[in-house]
């Protein structure tokens, strides 16, 4: 499908100088911070803040990047959907013949309006209701990862009601912890996800030996921004020794292992997770087993493909500190308040003088920021004091009117907005060899009351 919109070429986006902006990355041109070639500084003015800027040739270049790592194995690459459900995002990777990780309804609606293929789609999540399955089956996605017995029996007699066999496979939880956030990490006992081994095996007996159920896979997950291959590595162990046992003991052959996504990209406060190092052990785990592989990246391949322009609206100082106000806060990006996520912010236009910081320069140290860098809070209008972009954090004071680029908020940024305050959610641009498309227009207030009624 076309999501375009509005289109602009690099010309017109007014690139100050514009040769050396190479495609693929947020880089400056004469001090001005680019996507490709076309200026965010323009985006900013033509589309207003704040808003939402994604460079697909960037998210192109990150699927090769995972397809070499895992090139022994030709996995399946379905996209997590939660991480950035845009559709033209969507098309653009349905395009490339990725599949895609869902845990909703509206997830797999998406997917099939974006022209994802139905049986490369594999449906997650401990709260599947009855409809969301029927709706899936009649699709006829690839498989349902189920996580609890009262599921797989829901998914049964639904199948049963259909006259079909609903394919599937059990979320296995290993109990293997990761060094990520608390609320991201889902490979340990205490988790509401999946099940431990021992039960999986017993869920595994019970579908065999049931109608409405074909048993086609096995599923784990770790958990998010893991950056070593060690959590990757143990969980597969364990559910490839579950996958034996189902084999040797049940009497069924499970086609693949979906070892779920999570790969740690650099930024904040850490590195990338070594995908190369993680391929090769996967690599030396399945092949000539017969067994197929499914990763569902989302963040990896769309969290520093996108930025966040927000614009200035004071700078205020008070009770010995400083806080930069700006139009963007925790309704268009929560997670340095609920997960303590530390972004990159750069002045899209650097100061005449050259002060200023690239990317994530001003995350490090007062010569990297510019001289005349202080200790700041980045703070949003939202009427929370829990709502900040940034905290500490060193960096040169901007100007009011100033654009602010929030880096990678290609991933859990926009999808977890919400119009509390009620205001309006952002506009969103998808750039792509020098051509920026208008993928989803600003909400208006007439957006906040659709669908409601005064008594």
């Amino acid at each position: 499908m076309g999501a375009s919109v509005l289109t602009e070429s690099a010309a017109d986006a007014g690139v100050p100088g514009g040769a050396g902006a190479a495609p693929g990355g947020f880089v400056r041109s004469d001090g001005v911070l680019c996507c490709g070639t076309v200026s965010l500084e323009s985006l900013a003015e033509r589309h207003g803040t704040p808003l939402f800027v994604y460079d697909g040739d960037r998210i192109l270049a990150r699927l090769k990047a995972l397809r070499d790592a895992f090139a022994p194995v030709r996995p399946l690459v379905a996209y997590s959907v939660k991480a950035n459900p845009n559709l033209a995002v969507l098309d653009l990777l349905a395009g490339a013949g990725v599949g895609a990780d869902i845990v909703s309804g509206g997830e797999l609606y998406r997917c099939l309006r974006a022209g994802v293929p139905a049986d490369k789609v594999v449906f997650a999540g401990v709260g599947k209701t009855r409809v969301e399955m029927r709706d899936a089956l009649k699709a006829g996605i690839k498989a349902f990862h189920v996580e609890s017995a009262p599921e797989m029996d829901a998914l049964g007699e639904v199948a049963v009601q259909m006259g079909r066999a609903a394919p599937m496979g059990v979320r296995v939880n290993p109990d293997v912890a990761s060094s990520t956030h608390e609320y991201t990490r889902t490979g340990h006992a205490a988790a509401k996800f999946g099940v431990p081994p021992e039960q999986a095996l017993a869920l595994y007996r019970r579908a065999a030996a049931r109608e409405g159920l074909r048993p086609v896979g096995i599923d784990v997950h770790v958990g998010s921004q893991v950056r070593e291959p060690e959590p990757f590595l143990r969980a597969l162990d364990v559910v490839l020794d579950v996958a034996d046992r189902v084999r040797r003991e049940v009497g069924v052959r499970l086609g693949y292992v979906d070892m779920g996504g999570g790969f740690g990209i650099a930024g904040g406060k850490g590195g990338e997770l070594d995908l190369v190092a993680l391929g090769k052990g996967v690599a030396d785990r399945l092949e000539g087993s017969g067994t197929a592989l499914i990763v569902e990246p989302g963040r990896f391949l769309v969290g520093d493909a996108g930025a966040l322009l927000t614009r200035v609206l004071y700078v205020k100082r008070s009770g010995g500190k400083t806080f930069v106000v700006a139009d963007a806060g925790m309704t268009e990006l929560i997670r340095p308040s609920h997960y303590g996520g530390v972004h990159g912010i750069s002045l899209a236009r650097r100061p005449a003088d050259g002060a200023g910081s690239d990317a994530d320069a001003d995350i490090a140290s007062a010569a990297d920021a510019g001289r005349d860098a202080e200790r700041v809070d980045v703070v949003g209008p939202v009427c929370e004091q829990g709502d900040f972009l940034a905290r500490d954090r060193l960096m040169t004071v901007p100007d009011p009117g100033a654009v602010l680029c929030v880096h990678q908020a290609g991933a859990y940024a926009f999808a977890m907005a919400s119009n509390y305050n009620s205001r309006p959610r952002p506009a969103e641009v998808l750039v792509r060899g020098g051509q920026a498309a208008l993928v989803r227009r600003r909400e208006s207030f007439r957006d906040l009351v659709r669908g409601e009624a005064r008594a």
